[in-house]
């Protein structure tokens, strides 16, 4: 297997950082991306809270190296707001101390708007250079698909633009948000893609979506011929499962997803 298993910390909000690092060795899940961690998602405040400083995370926290590789913020590239970019300057020694390569951020605006929002993104992109290079950290940015960028034409699009930045490709939101085949999806934008969010889900309507999100191979999402492609292709990237239990109440536990996507040899 070439590709990197990883779990969100969304699937278990409450989790401590060691917890969530036990929960993912006991699946052979050798890698975590944070969002959530103790019942919030400002993880900075958490972080603060719970190691003081970074260096003190480093001296006296848990064994983290190779272990953490994202840190995953609000903030959206297009419709950037003081707030958002606050939260991802605080994020980012943090992001350093836990040795993760990579800033989660959002793409903004709707689908359709692909060129007014790399217009915007650009400019964000530009802003968190410049602030990366004066204050040395090592930490870099990569955009998820989820508001915009909902097949591969508009990722492609959107990457022409905003070179440089890393693709964070959500599998599921293009298929289901943007009905289009995942292998399809892959071969398109398969060139930039560090990091791969995957779940399951079937076409009943759920409180937040349109869709309702369920364990690992009982949904229509077509893991396996997704999975095949990215074998082919090599991919070493990690492959996260993003359960989303912050967001959606009525998933079971993450450890149930874990076992079962585990018992079918999901991934």
């Amino acid at each position: 297997m070439c590709y990197v298993k990883c779990i969100s910390s969304l699937g278990w909000p409450e989790a401590s950082l060691e917890g969530l690092f036990e929960l993912a060795a006991r699946y052979d899940v050798p890698r975590v991306e944070l969002r959530s961690l103790g019942g919030t998602i400002d993880l900075r405040a958490y972080l603060e809270a719970t190691y003081g400083t970074p260096a003190e995370l480093v001296a006296r926290g848990p064994s983290v190296a190779g272990r953490v590789v994202a840190l995953n913020a609000s903030l959206a590239l297009a419709g950037a707001t003081i707030a958002a970019r606050e939260e991802l300057i605080g994020l980012a020694p943090w992001a350093d101390a836990l040795g993760a390569r990579w800033l989660r951020v959002f793409d903004g605006g709707r689908p359709g708007e692909v060129a007014a929002v790399a217009v915007a993104a650009a400019e964000t992109v530009r802003w968190w250079r410049e602030m990366r290079r004066e204050r040395g950290w090592r930490v870099e940015l990569m955009v998820e698909t989820h508001d915009t960028l909902l097949s591969g034409a508009a990722i492609t699009e959107f990457l022409a633009a905003v070179p440089g930045v890393g693709l964070l490709w959500d599998a599921h939101h293009t298929w289901r948000k943007g009905g289009e085949d995942p292998v399809a999806t892959w071969r398109a934008v398969r060139a930039h893609v560090v990091h791969l969010h995957v779940k399951d889900s079937v076409a009943v309507p759920s409180a937040r979506h349109p869709f309702t999100y369920v364990l690992p191979g009982d949904g229509g999402f077509p893991m396996d011929a997704l999975m095949a492609a990215v074998r082919v292709e090599g991919f070493t990237g990690p492959v996260s499962l993003e359960w989303e239990k912050q967001w959606h109440p009525y998933l079971p536990p993450l450890e149930t997803a874990l076992r079962v996507a585990a018992v079918r040899t999901w991934w």
